[in-house]
């Protein structure tokens, strides 16, 4: 539902404070480690709202070496990219667009020869990032060019292009080119940048008339500059292009080549009357900063319902809370009245969400039934968590079941997930089952204005139940065309394939129930309508309508692909890649693989689409400098140590993860977290194998007591693979993993999920999950241990220390020098660290917590020597003598 246009542009050299780095200065040109940038073109072609994008960016190496020079583009994650291609010396090594195990298999044979390049594909909130890098010789030039599509969504009335623009040092020849091309007419244009001076504001150039906008944005390299005779570049932030068309008729048919693309906007309606419920989680992981922000957001939705609205407040933790019994009317009594209420919203408990859910779902089914909301409305549900379901129902897929039964196609829900502890995957999948989407919530300063940003994107439904139909005779291969509902501001596509191309004209009946009436017209329009109107040919980029139904056509497919199994998720899966390699579209099924020979060797490169809620183990992109490496959203990030002992560190605005093992004896007792302003300190004890293995000629070691403790609260816990024991000033309690039982206290939470695992919280603090592995008693070798993973781990102090506790503040990293390892499939590279080199390896570790049994790999950079150079001091500056 992501409406921008947002293209990025970076180009990046790397500056790491080192003797090799250089700064120099030609023609008062800023040059960085040799590199010049000398031109940079973003232009982007706009027609019909289907926008076709090409970035170019060329630069030369006037240092006396061989040099790396990288390109570094952010483009929105509703983007494909369609092309790209590398000149180095008149030379042109363009990409190839695979089925995502072939390109793999490509990439992996070049890997195993040694000779690698990178590509790059990851994500942000709203980009993903494109980075290749090549070596060039001393004098070389080299051209790169990325050519991505997107269909521009409008929301809140207007399409908007976002173009963040950071070149990192002057540009002799930059420029930002925008051309619009709209059939209905251009109502409005407008251009703006958050680093533009009143010096620069002349140099963007605006015009539209009728159907054609134009913008322009070309500084020279004096106006570049920061100040006179600097060599830093003002450009170092957000270009902006708005634009809306003129809408004299409530939709919009164009034809083209046998295509056709329908655009549905009515304007001027009344608002329908919504009914909202808003489920929200108040379970301790809410607590301190997102359930302030909660109540923020929600204070400000409050000033904007209307009073035709009705709503209510459904609360979860381990139990489920109503503000009131049924849903009320929004009357200024009753919502300064609610407003009470949501200041008073505070934390407690578990996390009942199935609960919570249904109570939902119930009190909009009796409303309606009762007839306590208007015939004519439109009814929504809104559900925030932060975390996953552990009380009541808490299987996901029984969820998922149990919400589509319940709501019948009747209501749309929306799925807000709070941070990276959800499970985005199970929230993605129940909102699309009804009519609805999920969205993140980035843990951040401003998750209180996402929250109200998306609030606002659903706040005005002007129709509900939409249908667009068209004769089944005469069209096919047709996308999405009945909606739920019709939000102000916004706008319906549907896209589809004529059965005979020479036919001449197209017929469409739209039906909708709106606040006072059904909606029925009917439109029709005629090849040499659209042909009229595409005169300008110059605007026009080959066929277009036909690669933006194949856009959407893809879009829709993948996103029913999230909530299908078995021989349905086959199919949609075999139709999306089809139309993914004819097209030539980077998706979540296809690579793209760009390919440059040396020396009789083949240089590879892979890229990779993420998607927000899947973790897997995307292929390694290794190369001979900076590094790179491509993979996918990880849907949950957090720290553990598990195995023997395997610790992993979580680097959620990398979207990667770092690891290394502590060797030592059996019997030691290491400090994992000590923070000494909550009180809470978690130390593990070691266990060896039985015996040392024959093979290895080493004996593994593994945790196998864990203590948590929260000295303020004289509380401790003890946690053996044989029990669990709790400890306060009342005395001593036992459970043992046999129980399935939840404690719930006003300074403790644990849950005891039988022989498999735990979850554990004290206070308003942190919590943890800890893994039971068990192995066959009579095993020769191994024996029964335990893995323990911090979650909420920002509810520490700034002050937290220890082996996995240093790391709950945020780090930065960069990788170089990524080059073949002692395993052709787990490369070596350094790692940069706090300004220390540290030899790293790409490998895997396993994450155990959704199935203790097998695990699951997660990609990370191996860390030797028992972490030395991460982690403060030495290891055995964590050795402590007791557990407690």
């Amino acid at each position: 539902m992501e409406s921008h246009l947002l293209l990025c542009i970076l180009l990046l050299i790397p500056a790491f404070a080192s003797s090799d780095f250089l700064v120099t200065h030609v023609r008062n040109i800023k040059v960085v480690n040799g590199i010049e940038i000398y031109r940079m073109k973003i232009d982007s072609k706009v027609t019909s709202r289907f926008a076709h994008n090409v970035i170019t960016s060329r630069a030369v190496n006037r240092g006396n070496a061989h040099k790396e020079v990288f390109f570094d583009v952010e483009l929105p994650k509703t983007a494909f990219i369609t092309n790209f291609s590398m000149t180095i010396d008149g030379i042109t090594y363009p990409g190839n667009i695979k089925e995502k195990e072939a390109a793999k298999q490509q990439y992996e044979k070049a890997v195993s020869k040694g000779q690698t390049a990178g590509l790059v594909k990851a994500s942000g909130r709203k980009t993903e990032k494109f980075t290749v890098s090549v070596n060039i010789a001393a004098g070389s030039k080299v051209t790169f060019e990325l050519i991505y599509e997107e269909l521009l969504k409008r929301q809140f009335g207007k399409y908007e292009m976002f173009i963040k623009v950071k070149p990192k040092q002057l540009v002799k020849d930059f420029e930002i080119e925008v051309n619009i091309f709209e059939p209905q007419g251009i109502s409005e244009l407008e251009a703006e940048g958050t680093f533009i001076t009143n010096d620069l504001q002349n140099v963007i150039r605006k015009t539209f008339s009728h159907k054609k906008g134009h913008i322009s944005f070309k500084p020279t390299l004096d106006q570049q500059r920061t100040c006179e005779n600097c060599s830093q570049s003002l450009l170092d932030g957000d270009f902006i292009v708005k634009y809306d068309v003129e809408r004299t008729t409530p939709d919009n048919l164009q034809i083209v080549n046998g295509y056709f693309v329908h655009f549905f906007a009515p304007m001027n309606l009344p608002k329908l009357p919504k009914n909202v419920i808003f489920i929200i989680d108040i379970s301790g992981s809410m607590s301190g900063r997102e359930i302030q922000q909660t109540r923020e957001a929600l204070l400000k939705i409050l000033d904007d319902i209307k009073e035709d609205d009705h709503f209510n407040f459904i609360l979860f933790g381990s139990d489920v809370h109503t503000w009131k019994e049924t849903l009320i009317k929004a009357t200024p009594e009753n919502l300064d009245e609610a407003r009470k209420f949501v200041r008073g919203i505070d934390t407690k408990g578990l996390t009942n969400l199935y609960g919570g859910m249904m109570k939902g779902i119930d009190m909009l089914n009796a409303a309606h039934e009762g007839n306590l909301v208007p015939k004519r409305s439109a009814s929504i549900i809104i559900m925030l968590t932060d975390g996953q379901p552990n009380v009541g129902i808490s299987n996901t897929q029984d969820i998922q079941t149990h919400v589509k039964k319940a709501i019948e196609g009747k209501y749309t829900l929306y799925n807000l997930g709070f941070g990276y502890g959800v499970d985005y995957n199970f929230l993605e999948k129940m909102a699309l089952e009804n009519k609805g989407l999920a969205r993140r919530i980035y843990p951040d300063s401003d998750s209180a204005l996402q929250l109200q940003g998306f609030y606002d994107e659903v706040s005005n439904p002007m129709l509900r139940d939409v249908e667009l139909n068209y004769p089944e005779n005469e069209i096919a291969d047709v996308t999405k065309n009945s909606f739920k509902h019709f939000y102000d501001g916004s706008e319906i596509v549907v896209a589809g394939r004529l059965r005979d191309i020479n036919q001449n004209s197209l017929t469409v009946d739209v039906k909708g129930e709106g606040a006072n009436d059904a909606l029925s017209f009917t439109s029709q329009q005629d090849k040499e309508q659209t042909a009229k109107a595409f005169q300008e040919q110059e605007y026009i980029f080959g066929d277009f309508i036909e690669r933006l139904w194949a856009y959407l056509t893809i879009e829709q497919l993948l996103e029913k692909r999230i909530s299908a199994t078995g021989e349905e998720k086959d199919n949609l899966t075999a139709e999306a890649l089809d139309l993914s390699l004819k097209y030539k579209f980077v998706t979540p099924l296809t690579s793209m693989v760009v390919t440059k020979p040396e020396e009789d060797e083949n240089q590879a490169a892979i890229a990779d689409k993420p998607t927000e809620g899947t973790a897997q183990a995307a292929p390694i992109v290794a190369q001979a400098s900076p590094v790179h490496y491509v993979h996918a959203s990880n849907p949950t990030w957090y720290t553990s140590v598990d195995g023997d002992p395997h610790f992993i560190i979580s680097v959620p605005q990398k979207e990667d993860a770092i690891c290394f093992n502590i060797n030592e004896n059996p019997g030691a007792v290491l400090r994992l977290i000590n923070d000494p302003v909550t009180g809470i300190t978690v130390n593990g004890e070691l266990i060896g194998d039985k015996k040392v293995n024959n093979d290895a000629k080493i004996q593994n070691t593994y945790f196998g007591k864990l203590g948590i403790a929260n000295k303020h609260l004289d509380l401790k816990v003890t946690v053996t693979p044989e029990k669990i024991t709790i400890q306060n000033e009342t005395g001593k309690t036992t459970f043992t993993w046999l129980d399935s039982v939840t404690v719930q206290q006003e300074s403790l939470t644990l849950i005891i999920n039988k022989k498999k695992s735990l979850v554990l919280s004290m206070g308003s603090g942190a919590s943890f999950v800890i893994v039971l592995h068990q192995v066959w008693k009579k095993h020769p070798l191994h024996r029964d241990f335990l893995g323990l993973y911090t979650l909420e781990s920002h509810k520490l102090s700034e002050q937290t220390h220890g082996l996995l506790g240093q790391f709950f503040h945020p780090i930065d990293f960069a990788i170089l020098e990524i080059h073949p390892g002692s395993d052709p499939k787990k490369p070596d590279a350094t790692m940069i660290f706090k300004n220390k080199e540290l030899i790293v390896t790409r490998g895997w570790q396993k994450d155990y917590r959704r199935d203790p049994e097998h695990g699951i790999d997660i990609p990370c950079w191996f860390v030797h020597n028992n972490g030395a150079g991460l982690i403060d001091g030495v290891h055995t500056d964590y050795v402590v003598s007791s557990l407690f």
